[in-house]
Parts: C-alpha cells; structure tokens; sequence
C-alpha cells in the first residue's frame, strides 16, 4: 500500500505541477487518452507493394538470325500515358533491318528472274532436242524403208543402206540418252537457283519481321509503368536515347482497374491468417487514404529469407476492394488483416492499465487530479484492450503513468506530499 500511495502521490503531483506552473525545459506532457465505446479490432499488420492483378510485361525484342546485342529507342510512351490495344509502346532503330530488308527483297527478284530465264533457255533446248528426236526417229524410219529394196539393188548399195540405219539407229538412241540427262540437269539447275530463292525469301521475311519487332505494340489497354534497368553503369527508366539489350524487360502494361497488393507473411504468423479475411489497405505515399481489401491467396510453400535460413515467410496476396487514381504498381503499402471484431466495447490504450500484484489498475482524472480505480479487462490487440468493468465512456485515462512518473517527477516536496495525501484519502 506504501508503493501505491508514493505512486498516488506522485502522480497527483505532477497533474497540479504541470497545470499550476510553467513546465521545465525537459519535462514531458501527459499523455491522456479517452474511454471510447465502439468495436475492438484484432489486427495483423504486414507489409506489401502495390500490384497490377493484369498486367504484361515487355521486353527489348530478339532478332532472327542475329546475336544478342543492345537496341536503341527512338520513340517511347510516357510513363504513366494510357495506351489502347496496338498502340506503338516503344520504337527501337530501325534503319539497318528496313536496309537489310530492301536488300533481300532485291535479292529475291532477282533470283525470281534467273529462275524464269533459266526455265525459258530449258524450254527452248527442250524443243530443240524434241525436234532432233523426232528427225532421228524419222532418219531410222526412212533407212528401214530404203533397206527393203536391198534385194533389188547391188550387194554395195545394199551394205550402204544397212549402214545407214545402224547409223541412224545409233544416233536416236544417243538422242534419247542426252536427252534425259539434259533434262536432270536442267531440272536440278532450275532447283538450285529455286534453293537460292527461297532462302532469299528467308531473310527478306525474317528482315521485315525484325523491322516489325522493332516497333513494339501495346499487347493490351492500359497505364505505361516503367521499370528501373541497369543503363549507362546506373539504375533508371529508359529513355528515348537509351540502349536496351535484347531479351531485358524495361516496361509493364497495366490494367488500372484492378490491383493487388503483394506480401510476406512470417511464418510465426501463419496460423493466423485464412483466405477471406477482411483487411484495410493503406499507402504510406498516401497516409490519409484507406481501402478495404481481402486475403485472397496464401502459398503453401515458404520462401526462404535472404537473412537467415532460420527464418520462412510465406506470399500472400490482397485484393483492393475499391479503386482509387493514387493506386500504382510499386507503391508501398500497409496491410492491416482483421483477425478478430468484438462489436460493442469499451477500448482504451493498452498502456493506460498497469498491473499490480495481480490486479489490474487504470488512473482516471478526477478534477485537477487522477484517481486509481481497479478494472477488469478482456480482449486485447497489440496497442488495444477491452475493459469489462471499471470504467465509463467518456471518462479520460493517463497512458504510461510509471513512464511519466519517471519522465516528469521532481524531487520530494510540498506539491508530492499534498498529492500523497490526497491519493491516500
């Protein structure tokens, strides 16, 4: 009961010092907090960043048939400009692929005409060698006419005649062995330069289609959100000017009209938290402003920490149950998961009961001084609790009194006994 009333006591002391006189330089102001009726949230607070729900990513494109290399941009989207499906994002050089694609197209007609010229030269032989195969064939057919008469005519003119048709017999199968092989060749010929066409075909369409990749289009409607890269021996958004390596992603498509928040759950936590838990979103660029939101996806894997293998946090994922303009991708965000609502209760700080021997103990103000009055307590969060019995609404508690007993508490004298035996009464 000593250390009570001393505790009393100093307490009143200050209360009449702090209102009767100029405060020490040093000396700290009460804290004092209302009895306030109304419902006692049980809350978990986790950190996130802000999150596009739809979104795309986009990249520097890779080029057919060329090593990977760095890109210029000569035209890009404004960060944050909204975009329609198709709309050109950003705009690499083009110059040598449209060059190179000229090239190749001229390459290709090119080819196309020493195909047509060559099948024209091939007709023309074709003909000519029909045209000596059909004289051969005729040349046998009128010797075999001539050697009937060989028993009518001398033994010499006879021999002359046979030789003749051996001769033409000879010559029209050395036609139509030549002409076959006239024919392959000239067919295989006409195939080459055909090879050399189609691959000329290859690089004029691989050219254009990289010219065409160069021109990168939106893939949906939606905000430009640039993303920081490594550029020029330092971390930033690319610029018009900048060279970008193929394959590296440097922007994101967005939807605005649905976003998420992104977050690590510690694993001590876990058992607390369920899909479909309500939740208040908070911006810390945007203090003032407060969403509701949803526990929509807990993963059922850990992560580890890049900090210690000890330590396993769990992905979790919030939607945003409003929209608001001030939502972006990247933003810090403040979670506060419901886990518990009792709907009528008497709340005040946690600090403002203090435990002593068992009994729970809250100070009131009484006039110009505070009064101890025992409580009984329920509910409690991590800065609340529920009072069961004790206080009043609108009653106004001193948070920390041994915090501000130590904090503004003078040495012994009249004013600390006056309070002594004021709390003693």
């Amino acid at each position: 009961m000593l250390i009570i009333a001393s505790l009393a006591a100093a307490i009143v002391g200050v209360w009449r010092l702090t209102h009767q006189a100029p405060k020490p330089a040093g000396q700290a102001a009460l804290r004092l907090a209302t009895v306030e009726r109304r419902p006692l949230i049980r809350t978990l607070r986790v950190n996130g960043k802000v999150a596009a729900q739809e979104s795309v990513l986009v990249s520097a494109p890779t080029l057919q048939g060329q090593p990977l290399g760095v890109l210029v941009v000569t035209r890009m989207a404004k960060s944050g400009s909204h975009v329609r499906k198709d709309d050109v994002l950003v705009e690499f050089d083009r110059q040598d692929q449209l060059k190179n694609a000229a090239d190749r197209e001229a390459e290709f007609h090119q080819k196309e005409d020493d195909i047509k010229r060559a099948q024209a030269n091939e007709d023309a032989a074709r003909a000519k060698d029909d045209t000596e195969l059909k004289q051969g064939d005729d040349a046998v057919h009128s010797a075999e006419w001539e050697l009937r008469r060989n028993e009518v005519i001398s033994k010499i003119d006879a021999e002359k005649n046979q030789e003749t048709l051996d001769a033409a017999r000879a010559t029209l199968v050395q036609l139509k062995a030549t002409y076959q092989l006239k024919r392959q060749s000239a067919a295989a010929g006409i195939r080459a330069l055909e090879i050399e066409r189609d691959r000329s075909r290859a690089a004029m369409e691989h050219a254009r289609q990289n010219a065409e990749k160069l021109q990168v289009l939106s893939p949906m409607a939606g905000i430009v959100v640039p993303m920081t890269i490594w550029k020029n021996g330092s971390m930033g958004e690319v610029e018009e000017g900048d060279e970008v390596r193929s394959g590296t992603p440097f922007a994101q498509v967005i939807s605005p009209g649905s976003m998420e928040i992104r977050a690590r759950i510690n694993q001590a936590d876990l058992a607390l938290l369920q899909p479909g838990m309500g939740a208040t979103i908070r911006l810390d660029a945007f203090p003032d402003l407060a969403l509701p939101g949803r526990l929509e996806y807990l993963s059922a894997v850990a992560n580890t920490s890049n900090f210690s293998n000890w330590v396993r946090t769990f992905s979790a994922v919030f939607s945003v149950q409003g929209k608001d303009a001030n939502l972006m991708p990247d933003l810090s965000a403040a979670v506060d998961i419901e886990l518990a609502r009792l709907a009528d209760a008497l709340v005040v700080p946690r600090d403002a009961v203090v435990t002593s021997a068992g009994q729970q103990y809250a100070w009131v103000k009484r006039g110009d001084s505070f009064q101890r009055v025992a409580v009984k307590t329920g509910a409690v969060t991590d800065v609340e609790l529920e009072v069961t019995s004790g206080l009043e609404p609108g009653q106004t508690v001193l948070r920390n009194p041994a915090n501000t007993i130590a904090a503004t508490a003078g040495p012994p004298g009249a004013a600390a006994a006056s309070a002594a035996n004021e709390a003693a009464q």
